[in-house]
């Protein structure tokens, strides 16, 4: 992976949020990349519940200050970054006070989901491609991890079709068994319409629900990662009817040679 430059773009990641499956695989994998001499990029929402001050996150300003539009409204974007000290590791945070200075990552103290949480995957999506734009990195892998980053292989797909930058980039989705229970809000997928993506896209966010947007996400991905033992059984039986390369799931203790194996043999080449 010498040289060779991944994005990794994840809706939670310790040590930032708590330990689960998808926080510690977007932890795990890029230090590995890392580690292998490959370079990285990390981008995840800067919920409330991260404490900045123990991260030492600090606004980057050169990166902040522009506006994108979510369902017709102007939405301020700030950039924060912090490092992982022991692996010289910097993240990026896409932050926004509308959307993410609440002190909870998706859902409130009664377990209810947030509202607006698909217009925030809205902006996450669309504020690490600008970001990214503006660093001025292209990458040769987007790995995403976590629902709340899914819509970004759609919206690199559809939306920045014509985006220069990233015309050689292969997208990567991990599929994981933790999602979140019922829908998101039902005007969804017209918030998705609205940025010029045509229905059939995305016809399955009628019913917006964790597989329906893990089922978006691999379809317009270049290839799969199966990141848990157990996935639902209609969002299984849709991996298992893709054409693209499909990375059956590994223990995280064994995934390091599995992950660096299917990056160079499937997904670049």
């Amino acid at each position: 992976m010498t040289d060779k430059r991944v994005l990794f773009v994840a809706s939670e990641m310790v040590p930032y949020l708590p330990e689960n499956e998808v926080s510690s695989m977007a932890y795990e994998s890029p230090r590995m990349v890392n580690d292998r001499g490959g370079q990285i990029r990390i981008f995840m929402p800067r919920f409330g519940n991260i404490n900045e001050r123990r991260h030492q996150l600090h606004e980057v300003i050169r990166l902040s200050g522009m506006n994108l539009v979510v369902n017709d409204m102007d939405m301020p974007l700030i950039i924060k970054v912090a490092s992982i000290p022991k692996e010289r590791i910097q993240v990026y945070f896409i932050d926004n006070e509308e959307y993410f200075k609440r002190k909870a990552t998706f859902s409130d103290e009664d377990g209810n989901l947030f509202p607006d949480n698909d217009e925030r995957a809205i902006f996450f999506a669309k504020g690490v491609v600008e970001t990214v734009k503006k660093l001025n990195w292209n990458p040769d892998i987007i790995h995403v991890h976590g629902w709340m980053a899914s819509l970004l292989p759609l919206y690199l797909k559809k939306y920045y079709a014509d985006e220069p930058l990233f015309t050689g980039s292969k997208i990567v989705t991990s599929v994981y068994n933790k999602g979140f229970e019922g829908t998101l809000d039902n005007g969804m997928l017209d918030k998705i319409k609205f940025d010029g993506i045509d229905q059939k896209d995305v016809a399955s966010l009628e019913t917006p629900n964790y597989s329906n947007l893990l089922k978006v996400a691999v379809d317009h991905s270049d290839a799969v990662v199966v990141a848990s033992e157990e996935l639902p059984d209609d969002l299984k039986k849709h991996i298992d009817s893709l054409t693209k390369p499909v990375l059956p799931h590994v223990p995280i203790f064994e995934f390091e040679e599995a992950y660096i194996n299917f990056y160079q043999s499937k997904v670049l080449s």
